[in-house]
């Protein structure tokens, strides 16, 4: 089994920075595409930033210079830093991973990590 597990949210000031992790665990062989997802109260879940297994990453426009995706491919982790925060990020934000699972090597499975709460006051 697979768990996708995210950790960083909190209360911030806006202007301010935090970093969300992504940590996946059980039986992993391989992790390629990885994203972070955002959805705020009565609003649709949106795709925030992804990054490939060979590293090259996708933002959303509103974090376009603002947020970094990263990976350790090592911690079976990945990161978002967020800078430069507004109220409008304020969201419950989510990691999903597809992953290749010991033994069924021909697939990769979608993970949904439970999210972790951001919060900006302005």
């Amino acid at each position: 089994q697979v768990q996708l597990v995210e950790s960083g949210g909190e209360l911030v000031q806006a202007g301010g920075s935090l970093r969300l992790s992504c940590a996946a665990s059980g039986s992993i062989f391989s992790i390629n595409t990885v994203g972070w997802y955002r959805q705020a109260p009565g609003k649709q879940r949106e795709l925030v930033a992804h990054i490939r297994s060979g590293g090259n990453t996708n933002y959303a426009d509103s974090v376009k210079g603002r947020f970094t995706i990263s990976r350790d491919n090592a911690k079976n982790t990945v990161y978002l830093q967020m800078n430069r925060l507004k109220p409008e990020d304020t969201a419950v934000y989510y990691c999903n991973a597809e992953i290749v699972v010991e033994g069924h090597y021909n697939t990769a499975f979608s993970y949904w990590g439970q999210g972790t709460q951001v919060t900006v006051s302005s």
